[in-house]
């Protein structure tokens, strides 16, 4: 996949603006910017410069300037890809980006593709794979958590724990091969009691680090939470309360949400995603017949189910209560393994005793009032304490990557098999080929081995000039 072209590429987003940047990377990426620039200082030539220079000029075309502009020098191979590379950075004017852009191109350049830039400093040996996979997750972070675990990731924290184990692995698969080689004198050159507490402590990492992924998972993407219960208890007024906008249509007719409304916001730097569902209850409305049916399926998606009810209910109305007390138990025996978050809303409506006596009615409930704000801040509270932040916050070391966990996956089905060997004293020659199988998974994570199809579907996700 190595290719000498020299590309270019807008590396900020598209569209106007104050300011924009144009990357070149390549060998010929300088000479082909002298080419198009001229220096306020006139006998200044980019090709004498001394690396991270940035100069004052303008960008030419033939008798024409296009505009004035700050370039950056970058020499290989301290650069980001490891080539030479120039950026531009020119006024925001779609129209300027366009000429100097297609400039370049008509002096040699060529358009770089998606992730192009990342892929060549991994080629060139400036990040490992994980570390290049973090930089679309850094990308993509919205909230401080995602932010917190990407950037661990691209300082290679993740890729030198596991590069640390793979060469301890692959020093003991050397002694195993050598002794391979003498199998006729029958020498044992690895030690086992020290090769069976090395295979221990690597099956006990791999474990740590693919039980975080279901943390990692939900940080990076989000935690869907559903919001149900009847029509017109407030679930579209909690909803806006918790987005501190209008977002849902709030009005006192039952079935006014006819589908699900969902909507991102960050609580304590996580990403919860809610879904504000149709309110559940027997209808011959078609339509809102298909929005209870979607309903469900959300609350089959979530990760956290809200159960919301009128807390007047509890006092005033016996039936109404007893149905609510047997649509909290349907939900947790269908969904034993989501928490559920009971709500009592509209408290401001209550007197004293009617709120003390909901609490003694349904246990472990929640009260609020989504329409004055009261009892939100606990319920963001609540919501945090369902999230394991506790490695986040030690600044251990957390999988959010789906590649990596099939990898580590893989990985320690081998180690299994290793460990299962070692108990059994099977031959060397045997361990060897589980060893083996091993370190090419731990190998399939950092990219000591890959594909040129792997490289291509993970550099597809990146976005044109990063």
């Amino acid at each position: 996949m190595i290719n000498n072209d020299t590309i270019v590429a807008l590396a900020t987003p598209s569209g106007a603006g104050a300011i924009a940047i144009i990357r070149l990377s390549g060998n010929e990426a300088i000479a082909i910017a002298e080419k198009c620039f001229k220096s306020v200082k006139k006998s200044k030539l980019l090709s004498k410069q001394k690396t991270h220079t940035i100069h004052l000029g303008h960008i030419v075309d033939g008798n024409k300037t296009v505009d004035e502009v700050l370039l950056s020098i970058f020499k290989n191979p301290n650069s980001y890809t490891g080539e030479d590379v120039v950026e531009v950075s020119c006024h925001g004017s779609n129209y300027i980006q366009q000429e100097i852009i297609q400039l370049f191109l008509r002096n040699g350049c060529r358009m770089a593709s998606a992730g192009e830039f990342t892929l060549r400093a991994f080629l060139n040996g400036k990040l490992d794979l994980s570390q290049a996979e973090a930089v679309a997750d850094l990308i993509a972070s919205d909230n401080e958590a995602s932010h917190q675990l990407a950037m661990q990731q691209m300082r290679g924290g993740f890729s030198s724990e596991i590069a640390k184990l793979r060469e301890e692995l692959m020093n003991f698969a050397s002694l195993i091969e050598l002794e391979l080689d003498f199998a006729e004198e029958d020498v044992e050159f690895a030690d086992r009691t020290q090769f069976k507490e090395l295979i221990e402590r690597i099956s006990f990492v791999l474990k740590r680090l693919i039980d975080s992924f279901a943390v990692g998972n939900v940080i990076k993407n989000g935690i869907p939470v559903a919001i149900v219960g009847e029509p017109n208890v407030g679930k579209s007024t909690l909803l806006n309360a918790l987005l501190n906008e209008e977002r849902a249509i709030v009005s006192e007719i039952a079935g006014t949400t006819r589908d699900t409304i969902e909507d991102e916001i960050s609580i304590g730097g996580i990403g919860f995603r809610f879904i504000d569902t149709a309110g559940i209850r027997e209808t011959k409305d078609i339509v809102e017949s298909i929005g209870i049916k979607k309903t469900f399926e959300k609350i089959d998606q979530a990760q956290v189910v809200i159960y919301l009810f009128e807390s007047d209910v509890i006092s005033n109305d016996k039936e109404k209560a007893d149905n609510i007390k047997v649509e909290i138990e349907k939900i947790k025996n269908k969904y034993p393994q989501k928490p559920l978050i009971i709500l009592a809303n509209k408290i401001d409506k209550l007197s004293e005793s009617e709120t003390l006596n909901i609490k003694t009615e349904i246990e472990n409930i929640q009260l609020l009032s989504a329409k004055t704000g009261v009892g939100v801040e606990g319920l963001t509270n609540k919501l945090l304490d369902l999230i394991n932040t506790g490695a986040l916050r030690n600044n251990e070391t957390i999988i959010t990557n789906t590649r990596h966990y099939d990898a580590l996956l893989k990985a320690l089905e081998e180690i299994e098999k290793v460990k299962h060997g070692l108990e059994n004293d099977l031959s060397g020659d045997l361990l060897a080929i589980d060893i083996r199988q091993a370190l090419y998974h731990f190998g399939e994570i950092t990219g000591e081995i890959t594909n040129d199809d792997l490289l291509g579907n993970i550099f597809a996700n990146f976005c044109i000039g990063k």
